[in-house]
């Protein structure tokens, strides 16, 4: 018995160290398989994984990132590990971890998992990383350790406080378990006080470009210091880019001021630059963002805001409230002046919300299913003596396409009616002040006599249409599940 019992000790040892041979690392990150996934979660405390596509355009920017972060954790000697998992090859990982998309990353804590939530470079991936397997601030006890402390981090929110049980000093610590996307330190030395010019309760966030170094003024709330936190550890322009993202629209600040930009134009010395003192003066209040129309990538940001190329330099304001509404400014003159006053006019509330529309297409009306753009679409929709049905599509949307031939045959039942209308708009290039559309399509009937607001929810056939038109509008089967229109994140 006991002869079989250390056989079986020798065996699980064996079983062990074989697992252990077989994950294969790339650049420092561990390559996890359905074969090897458990046992690495199971036999290390710390994991981070990344779920990822090959194909993912966000996947190979993180790619770099990822590793220099496995890299800085390794010098370390951190007990915290990276790993990916190809989830093209591993479908039954990215399906048990409920992956819905690219790149997903989950962290692992002694076999708990929660969602990463932080930002998608090195010091952001470590800084997060350390928050949740440490202390929210480091102790720095000594100025060699502040010196590092300070080096080794892009960002560093670092507070001075004395009595860790005052109202300010716990408003700090709240604040720094709070904020993911930054490393938080806390000292009470005397000798780094004087290092750094600092006095007690002071709050500096230091980092490696713009003026160095930003000093937190006012009374010390963790509403307070999160807004300083996110206004200042980004540079006073930010250039959009899959790594910032993450961090723009993740902020504090909700209203952002984009330059549309052609760096081979030379526009960055030639408008951005000199915007950057217009930026100071707003810094908290609002985000300048440069977006660089050169890049393919950021074709469809300029779609969303019904932009062409050759329009380029120009600016916008968006409020990243529920509608993600734009302003426009009433000139296309960069000059810091113009800046300043357009800024300035929209914080005031003197700027009117700009609303796409295209021309009115000259046969809008000749098809059995009339071709709607803002402009026209009150005119028709609310027309009192008619029934107007109108789908709000997206060209790109597959449920759309598949809706076309459908429509049309609705259409032209419909055609030579005296009450009822059945219209569409491309809802990406036509917006509407009343009527803000979230998924494509969303498909209203604007009722004849008091002009309510319908939306139709029933099956996309001819027939469900016709009944619904017909006078069903109470009781109609769930909806049918509709494309997504692109979040902010993926702006």
């Amino acid at each position: 018995m006991r002869l079989l019992s250390a056989f079986g000790l020798v065996l699980a040892f064996a079983t062990v160290a074989l697992a252990a041979e077989e994950v294969k690392t790339e650049d420092g990150v561990l390559v996890l398989t359905k074969d090897n996934f458990d046992s690495v979660i199971a036999n290390n405390e710390f994991v981070l994984v990344e779920f990822y596509a090959p194909w993912c355009g966000h996947c190979k920017a993180l790619a770099p990132e990822y590793a220099k972060a496995a890299k800085v954790l390794a010098d370390k000697e951190s007990n915290i590990k990276l790993a990916k998992v190809d989830a093209t090859v591993e479908p039954e990982l990215a399906e048990k971890y409920g992956i819905r998309g690219y790149p997903t990353l989950k962290f692992f804590r002694s076999g708990s998992q929660v969602d990463y939530t932080g930002g998608r470079e090195q010091d952001t991936i470590v800084s997060w990383l350390e928050k949740k397997t440490g202390p929210a601030a480091k102790e720095l006890e000594t100025v060699e350790a502040a010196e590092e402390f300070l080096k080794e981090n892009n960002v560093a929110v670092v507070g001075f406080f004395k009595d860790r049980d005052s109202k300010e000093a716990k408003a700090f610590m709240s604040t720094a378990v709070a904020v993911d996307d930054y490393p938080f330190g806390v000292t009470s030395s005397e000798e780094v006080y004087a290092k750094y010019e600092a006095k007690c309760g002071s709050v500096i966030l230091f980092k490696h470009f713009d003026e160095g170094k930003a000093v937190f003024e006012g009374e010390a709330t963790e509403e307070g210091l999160k807004k300083f936190v996110t206004a200042q550890a980004l540079p006073l322009i930010v250039d959009f880019s899959h790594e910032t993202a993450q961090k723009i629209f993740g902020g504090e600040i909700k209203s952002h001021l984009l330059f549309f930009i052609s760096k081979e134009a030379g526009h960055l010395k030639e408008f951005v630059e000199p915007a950057k003192e217009v930026a100071k003066k707003f810094r908290e209040q609002i985000l300048f963002v440069t977006i660089d129309a050169d890049q393919e990538d950021h074709t469809r940001i300029l779609e969303f805001f019904g932009m062409k190329k050759d329009e380029v330099p120009s600016l916008r304001i968006i409020r990243l409230e529920e509608d993600m509404a734009k302003y426009k400014p009433e000139t296309n003159d960069l000059s810091a002046d113009k800046i300043l006053e357009f800024v300035q006019s929209f914080l005031d509330g003197k700027v009117k919300q700009h609303l796409l529309s295209q021309d009115l297409p000259e046969d809008w009306d000749k098809e059995p299913v009339k071709v709607l753009v803002a402009t026209k679409f009150d005119e028709v929709a609310f027309d009192k003596t008619k029934d107007v049905l109108v789908e709000f599509y997206a060209p790109w949307c597959g449920h759309c396409k598949q809706l076309v031939p459908i429509y049309d045959k609705l259409g032209e039942k419909y055609k030579d009616s005296d009450s009822v209308v059945i219209a569409k708009i491309d809802a990406t290039a036509n917006e509407l002040e009343h009527t803000k559309i979230s998924s494509f399509p969303t498909i209203y009937l604007y009722r004849k006599g008091d002009n309510e607001k319908v939306e139709f929810k029933g099956e996309r056939t001819l027939e469900g249409f016709v009944k619904f038109l017909e006078g069903e509008k109470d009781e109609q089967p769930e909806e049918e599940e509709k494309d997504d229109k692109p979040t902010k994140d993926e702006l």
